[in-house]
């Protein structure tokens, strides 16, 4: 096992977009980092926030719930590279009401992205 679970490189880009890049598994272990890592993102208020989870390999009801406090942070959030599996904890929990969700089999470049 990996002392490192979830690595998140944030990039700023213009505009006050901001990147969160996501890999390894979001859990009970590991949601607080992402919790953390939107916490020390600028004050003067981000006007976009996308995540991406295309190298997310897990994901359980506390990485949902750390996604959720990313939302609450301000700005509009956007979640990219979302897997089949997170796919359906977001329609059941209602949270694709709620978030701008585009799943790997939307067939986008992600990589084009922000």
């Amino acid at each position: 096992m990996s002392d490192q679970l979830l690595t998140i490189d944030v990039t700023r880009l213009d505009g006050g977009h901001i990147r969160l890049r996501l890999s390894g598994e979001l859990d009970f272990d590991t949601a607080p980092e992402l919790v953390s890592a939107v916490a020390e993102l600028p004050g003067d208020g981000h006007q976009q926030l996308t995540i991406d989870l295309t190298g997310v390999s897990l994901c359980d009801s506390s990485g949902l719930s750390a996604l959720l406090v990313a939302h609450r942070a301000g700005g509009s959030t956007r979640l990219i590279g979302v897997s089949a599996q997170v796919q359906r904890m977001l329609d059941r929990t209602g949270l694709t009401e709620l978030l701008a969700v585009q799943s790997v089999a939307d067939g986008a470049d992600l990589r084009a992205i922000g």
